[in-house]
């Protein structure tokens, strides 16, 4: 008889894979925090006179454009390139461009939603996109969340309401009043736009989620069609303006560009290989360091509600993942 040791669940080998596994997550979750939460400081340490001195519309281009070609990078490098010797099916291509189409379509309420809301109700209300992805997670994939873990979503929820309400500046309102300055307001169309943001922002990434799952394919290679869309549909959407495309850059907004470009490849191996829930703890824990980096590098004052909104995160992951 042949006796084949330490091959069993709790075999030394197997408990060093989960343990590399997890923590192989755990630094990727980091990264993906420490970047989405940078987002804003870095933008912020770009303006000068208060304004940002380079377009906005081909910052995106860039990012996009950087996707694209580090994917198609790590497909020659993997040796995935004979996907690329014949034109592919239409069919396999086309549910790319839908992604594409819907980040854009968001990016271009935010600019309209201003209209209809001041930025802070904006802030506060956006965060409801946790609760829409969670809704359309579980109705579109088919995956049943427990009691708890809707629980979980809404102190994710929660957290970001009552870490963008610390961050209001409410002020005086006699002050206010005297010095005729902008007020917190909304208007039933703003509120409507908002519901819409939140729905697509959802429906975008679960259905990115979906499409990299069903499809038998190497993700350097569907993150090369996923991109191609992308630039694509930003380059159509670029606005010239007074701006030449790459005025205005600075070492900053390469690191942004460069940040970006990473993140957004992060997320497409969280929703091949995870789940798109881990997403929104992404998002929620981000704000977090977006609040500690603005107060070290911007100097912003941090106030004890602070302290709530981490505490709430802590509780959620345990409720969800327990």
């Amino acid at each position: 008889m042949i006796v084949i040791q330490n091959v069993g669940p709790g075999s030394p080998v197997r408990i060093r894979r989960r343990w590399v596994k997890r923590t192989l997550w755990g630094v990727l979750f980091g990264l993906m925090v420490l970047i989405y939460g940078s987002h804003a400081p870095l933008i912020s340490l770009t303006k000068v006179d208060g304004a940002v001195p380079f377009n906005p519309s081909s910052c995106v281009v860039m990012i996009e454009l950087s996707k694209l070609l580090i994917s198609l990078a790590t497909l020659v490098s993997t040796g995935g390139t004979s996907a690329l010797h014949a034109v592919p099916p239409l069919v396999r291509v086309a549910p790319y461009a839908v992604p594409a189409m819907l980040y854009a379509l968001n990016n271009n309420l935010v600019v309209l939603m201003q209209a209809y809301m001041d930025p802070s109700s904006y802030q506060v209300l956006s965060n409801l996109k946790i609760a829409s992805t969670a809704l359309l997670y579980s109705l579109c994939l088919g995956k049943r969340l427990r009691p708890s873990q809707w629980l979980a979503v809404g102190l994710l929820v929660g957290a970001g309401v009552c870490h963008s309400y610390s961050s209001l500046d409410l002020g005086d309102p006699e002050k206010a009043d005297a010095e005729e300055g902008p007020r917190l307001h909304i208007t039933a169309w703003g509120l409507f736009l908002v519901l819409v943001y939140c729905c697509v922002s959802g429906l975008a990434a679960v259905y990115t989620e979906r499409v990299l799952k069903s499809q038998k394919l190497p993700l350097s290679l569907q993150n090369l069609y996923l991109y191609v869309f992308g630039v694509a549909i930003s380059s159509f959407s670029f606005a010239a303006g007074e701006k030449g495309f790459l005025e205005g850059y600075s070492g900053v907004v390469w690191v942004i560009i460069a940040g970006q470009a990473a993140n957004g490849l992060l997320m497409s191996v969280v929703l091949k290989h995870g789940s798109g829930i881990t997403r929104l703890f992404v998002i929620s824990c981000s704000m977090l360091v977006n609040a500690l980096l603005s107060w070290a590098i911007l100097g912003l004052q941090l106030t004890p509600l602070f302290l709530l909104p981490i505490s709430m995160i802590g509780l959620a992951a345990f409720m969800y993942y327990r």
